[in-house]
């Protein structure tokens, strides 16, 4: 089978939306591309003494409504189409909880877990040398995403500041604390998309304390999703989980934190005590209340989404569903949290993080945990709103909330 390509998904959801709400061909022209982007190849000098070149990529999608942001990613498999469509999705993402940001974007075509340290710090450096003209904290600001951490924005943003002259904490977010990370920030994707599940459950009637919940991808986001289901929900039973080795299931449920710990400590699900093993394609067909997709893209296809039963499908992950399964899961009454509505809660507290360092005043948790909680709420409400005015599915209702947003500063600036 062809692979999927991301960016013509991205395309073909603004296409279907901007139909809908009547925009112009100017306007949906402009919208369907990147504004700027950005292809570097970054010589690294290896443990081993060999120089090695990496290409890698950032993209700024729209910056109508304010500077761009978005996340950097570190994976073998990247490709410029997969973060163009990252960064458009992230200029929805950004609208659709209502932040002054644009969307962006970025990768290095690497593998991190087959470097070390003093490598992954030499990479991260190189790419924010290669990068440093383009970016800034009034232009675009990166972040963490797939296979980088605190650690590595850390080594970026110093990078920069070394450039500058100066300390720039707000030109990176997902920083440590102690150099101007923000509270909150560790668990905020997983903690918006919890609450995106409750306010869906008291729209449908489900009973969150006894409903049962399955997770694809336990990396941070899935990993806080377990645990926070638990302790923001009240109660749940966790059945199933995996990773890209392979999951596990049981029926009866399994501890939260205890799986954590498994993976945090054996780094993989497998074989967690009193369970059985069960394939991805399999646990995405559970017969589940809460399905979280918190992997990579294309989870749900054509090929399996007539075998998909949960109630409600909360996607963590970024495209996890097709445009021909997400039709498919609403014919058939499933209610899908989008994935630019339900894992937002990552940049809006970056975005969080950007303020504090504007202001060099930091927030305690309890106030980024509220804020971040009424940005979710409204956000949510303002989609579900609007898929039952327009009766279009979740996806596309935070489509036309969002891209008319975009749409109508875009005009208000005069740029069509």
């Amino acid at each position: 089978m062809a692979e999927l390509n991301p960016f013509k998904i991205a395309q073909a959801q603004l296409d279907e939306a901007a139909e809908i709400l009547g925009l112009d061909n100017g306007t949906r022209n402009l919208l369907r591309w990147p504004m700027r982007e950005l292809v570097v190849h970054i010589p690294v000098r290896m443990d081993n003494g060999e120089v090695k070149v990496f290409e890698a990529y950032r993209v700024q999608y729209n910056d109508a409504r304010g500077p761009t942001k978005g996340g950097l990613r570190f994976h073998p498999a990247e490709t410029v189409d997969t973060v163009r469509a990252l960064a458009a999705w992230m200029t929805w993402k950004t609208s659709v909880v209502d932040i002054p940001l644009g969307g962006g974007k970025g990768g290095v075509v690497c593998n991190p877990k087959e470097m070390s340290e003093g490598e992954l710090e030499r990479l991260a450096r190189a790419y924010m040398r290669a990068i440093a003209h383009f970016i800034g904290p009034d232009i675009d600001v990166p972040a963490p995403d797939v296979y980088t951490t605190p650690q590595i924005m850390a080594w970026m943003a110093d990078e920069y500041s070394v450039m500058r002259g100066y300390n720039v904490p707000g030109i990176i977010t997902g920083k440590p604390l102690p150099v101007g990370g923000s509270l909150g920030r560790h668990d905020a994707t997983a903690r918006g998309g919890i609450f995106t599940v409750r306010e869906s459950a008291k729209l449908l009637g489900i009973d969150l304390k006894s409903a049962t919940y399955a997770i694809q991808g336990f990396g941070n986001a899935g990993q806080y999703a377990a645990t926070l289901y638990k302790e923001l929900l009240g109660g749940g039973k966790l059945i199933a989980v995996s990773d890209s080795r392979g999951g596990v299931f049981n029926r009866d449920g399994m501890d939260p934190a205890k799986l954590v710990e498994h993976k945090l400590s054996t780094g993989r699900v497998e074989n967690f005590t009193n369970s059985e093993p069960i394939s991805n394609e399999k646990l995405l067909e559970l017969d589940v209340d809460i399905l979280f997709p918190s992997a990579l893209e294309n989870a749900i296809t054509d090929k399996n989404v007539g075998n998909v039963k949960a109630k409600v499908i909360c996607e963590l992950a970024n495209g996890p569903t097709t445009p021909e399964a997400d039709k498919v899961l609403y014919e058939k009454g499933l209610f899908v949290i989008p994935d630019f509505l339900a894992n937002a809660g990552g940049v809006t507290v970056s975005y969080f993080e950007q303020v504090q360092n504007n202001t060099n005043f930091y927030w305690p948790i309890d106030e980024v945990y509220t804020k971040l909680d009424e940005k979710m709420t409204r956000a949510f409400h303002a989609v579900y709103e609007m898929h039952k005015s327009k009766k279009v599915n979740m996806r596309v209702a935070a489509y036309l909330v969002s891209i008319s947003r975009v749409a109508e500063a875009m005009k208000l600036r005069g740029w069509v």
